[in-house]
């Protein structure tokens, strides 16, 4: 059974409404059909509406979990989003080191798409010196790149151009996801060349959860042999499905429909 299916983890905050975090990665690796594991940073009370209260996990008990999973089911990709603290960041890098593993897919969550902020000051700063440069792929959005870049993103130059500059920074290939633009949702891949990948603007306001969707698809996708430009392409289709499917629940941006597929 164990050559059959492939195996992906991830390492992120906790959703108690459903709609992002691991409950939202565990779905896209179900759905995509890989056996998903995940590895809890942070206990969080948020909702559509948006983030109550965040609860970090301590140090000592991160790295004990991720000790737990590589020990036990090596997994074939891994998918990082929230780390709210430069320690856990800090376990977290020391950790993927350590095990050598494979297929490191980041979304480097800064803040949530109700606005909260989710990364307190210095964890940036220690995950580009030490977690970014281990990653096969970082997947920001517009208001993450900028913040990474230092400058304003106002079109499809100063994408490509931030993408490929992030790219030369930390060593690994960018995925800059163009969602937050105003009448288009085309993304630019930079991974040995420049990839524009085309998105379609559905009209539907529920996206909680995209950006933690649409990394832990491409991790699965990756787990599941598929090169990095398939994958990402794959996952973005996936997205597109999910959000289309017109899921409406909660009284704010309400989460995607990850299991469209099977109804």
């Amino acid at each position: 059974m164990s050559d059959m299916i492939k195996t992906a983890l991830t390492v992120a905050g906790s959703d108690p409404s459903g709609g992002a975090g691991i409950q939202a990665d565990i779905k896209t690796m179900t759905a995509l059909g890989v056996y998903g594991m995940s590895v809890i940073t942070s206990l969080t009370a948020q909702n559509t509406m948006g983030v109550m209260g965040i609860n970090d996990v301590p140090q000592d008990f991160l790295e004990a979990q991720i000790n737990a999973v590589f020990e036990d089911i090596f997994p074939n990709a891994v998918k990082v989003g929230m780390v709210s603290s430069a320690e856990l960041a800090q376990v977290i890098a020391d950790r993927l080191r350590y095990y050598g593993a494979k297929n490191i897919v980041v979304d480097p969550v800064m803040v949530s798409t109700s606005g909260s902020a989710l990364s307190k000051d210095g964890c940036v700063k220690l995950m580009e010196e030490k977690l970014f440069p281990l990653a096969t792929l970082l997947t920001p959005n517009i208001p993450e790149a900028e913040r990474l870049w230092g400058k304003h993103i106002s079109n499809r130059e100063d994408m490509q151009n931030c993408a490929e500059e992030l790219s030369q920074k930390y060593g690994c290939a960018v995925l800059l996801k163009g969602g937050h633009f105003e009448g288009g949702a085309d993304d630019v891949l930079v991974h040995q060349k420049v990839i524009w990948l085309t998105g379609e603007r559905i009209d539907n306001p529920n996206t909680h959860g995209t950006g933690c969707t649409l990394s832990s698809a491409i991790a699965s996708y990756l787990a599941r042999g598929e090169s990095l430009e398939e994958a990402v392409k794959k996952a973005k289709d996936y997205l597109t499905g999910a959000i289309r499917a017109g899921l409406d629940l909660g009284h704010g941006r309400g989460p995607l429909d990850h299991a469209y597929r099977s109804r």
